[in-house]
């Protein structure tokens, strides 16, 4: 059976994506969370709701040892299921200017978008590449483009995994896995309550934010196999707020 991976995924546009590849893909789910399981419980109701079937898998992207005993482990018991799709959602924000940020948000931010791309990544490919098949999608954004004031930290981890998408891209084409990024705007989620969005939406050509399932729908082409011949690129999918 194939199976995506989906990081992150507790909440927000991870948990759009996890839903939406269920129902387009008929793909079982590996739900990974940090520490919200009653968030990610939630991912997986929605998941079984629409006709999917998944399951949790509790790890810290940014801990090696975590990802690799998590996964390694859920394929000793699963050998029947095969990881052929992954989706590095996982991501933090602590913003604030570079001048006084603590080296914890500068750490915390790397750990968990560009340390976590590694950590998962290394591991769930080999199977990919030992089946000659198989989808990557990494969730970037519009800071890791044009870089963001007061996101200096999510600008340089954003901008760490479209760099990754682009060389990995051609390190494992020849194996038929694709590699590629996916670099959302303002999207309303958990991640952009606090901001205003009254203020900021008169930035944005289309006057509005963007939807968790309008990247989730983006994401599931890119795994699909109508995008079989994409690879290394970067998305952008912002109504037009750096184009």
């Amino acid at each position: 059976m194939s199976c995506a991976l989906v990081t992150g995924a507790s909440r927000g546009i991870g948990r759009a994506i996890a839903v939406q590849l269920a129902k387009d893909h008929g793909l079982y789910i590996l739900i990974n969370y940090a520490s919200n399981q009653a968030a990610a419980e939630e991912t997986l109701a929605a998941i079984t709701a629409s006709g999917g079937q998944g399951e949790l898998l509790q790890f810290d992207v940014q801990v090696k040892q975590e990802v690799d005993d998590a996964l390694n482990n859920w394929k000793q018991q699963n050998e029947d299921k095969t990881i052929s799709v992954l989706v590095n959602n996982a991501g933090v924000t602590r913003d604030g200017l570079f001048m006084w940020m603590p080296e914890k948000d500068w750490d915390e931010v790397l750990g968990t978008s560009a340390k976590g791309f590694f950590n998962v990544t290394q591991n769930a490919i080999q199977q990919m590449l030992r089946k000659r098949t198989g989808r990557i999608v990494n969730i970037a954004s519009v800071s890791g483009m044009k870089g963001v004031a007061g996101q200096t930290n999510y600008s340089a981890a954003k901008g760490a995994m479209i760099a990754a998408t682009k060389a990995l891209a051609q390190e494992v084409a020849k194996r038929k896995i694709t590699v590629n990024a996916v670099a959302p705007g303002f999207i309303t989620s958990d991640m952009t309550k606090d901001l205003n969005e009254e203020e900021l939406k008169q930035m944005i050509p289309m006057s509005r934010f963007g939807k968790a399932e309008e990247v989730a729908h983006l994401v599931s082409f890119l795994v699909s196999d109508k995008a079989a011949y994409i690879t290394g690129e970067v998305i952008n999918i912002n109504g037009g707020i750096y184009s």
